[in-house]
């Protein structure tokens, strides 16, 4: 924290930093560990343990972790954070993404179209979206949205399976929101990603309502 050890660098000895920080090597190799499964050390065997590089979607690993054991009636719960996040990030990514990440999108509303099963579409879908966080130019919130967004895709998968005219819904409003990008105009885009949400959103709600519990959707979100 203090910055003496910095990212990529390797770990004094073990020995020494034991003595270094007044505690016994037993403990000293709990931290190690503890650390390393935070993502700020990598342990190497035979190498030494290095300080990782302290990226963003290195530490919020944890986070996806945690998210994915949710209770399954946090779903539109995640849905809302989402609603909040990514329609910003788009709106970032409209004023500075590349030629080259726009090919890419195009790419992936190709893939969605010509998309044979559900899960293709969804992988399709997830990859659009990373694209277009990773674009914003923030790597703290496009981590935050892809590790709530982790979460739905079997949801997702499963909205697809039940409804025909959802997935059609989808594709237009990729569309919408690739067009708003396209044109390089943050508020359109951020206004087409919050409808695209909130449409997502609302359609589980209403089939939540309809089943009266969440159980019953068990074989798309669990």
């Amino acid at each position: 924290m203090s910055g003496e050890i910095s990212p990529g660098e390797k770990l004094p000895k073990e020995s020494e930093l034991a003595m270094k920080l007044g505690v016994s090597r037993s403990s000293l190799r709990e931290a190690v560990r503890a650390l390393t499964a935070l993502g700020v050390l990598d342990a190497r065997q035979g190498d030494g343990t290095y300080v990782t590089s302290l990226e963003p979607y290195l530490l919020l690993q944890g986070t996806r972790f945690v998210v994915e054991l949710l209770e399954k009636e946090t779903l539109l719960e995640l849905l809302m954070v989402r609603r909040l996040l990514e329609p910003g990030a788009t709106a970032l990514a409209a004023a500075r993404i590349s030629d080259f990440d726009l090919s890419r999108l195009r790419e992936c509303l190709r893939r969605m179209d010509s998309a044979s099963t559900q899960e293709e579409l969804v992988e399709a879908d997830d990859e659009f979206h990373s694209i277009i966080v990773n674009a914003s130019g923030r790597p703290m919130l496009a981590a935050l949205v892809k590790s709530f967004t982790s979460r739905t895709f079997r949801a997702r998968i499963w909205r697809g399976l039940t409804d025909e005219e959802a997935v059609e819904q989808s594709r237009r409003a990729h569309n919408s929101i690739y067009r708003a990008i396209e044109r390089r105009d943050p508020e359109l885009a951020h206004a087409a990603a919050t409808q695209h949400i909130a449409e997502v959103e609302s359609w589980f709600q209403s089939k939540f309502e309809s089943s009266g519990s969440v159980a019953e959707m068990n074989g798309g979100i669990a």
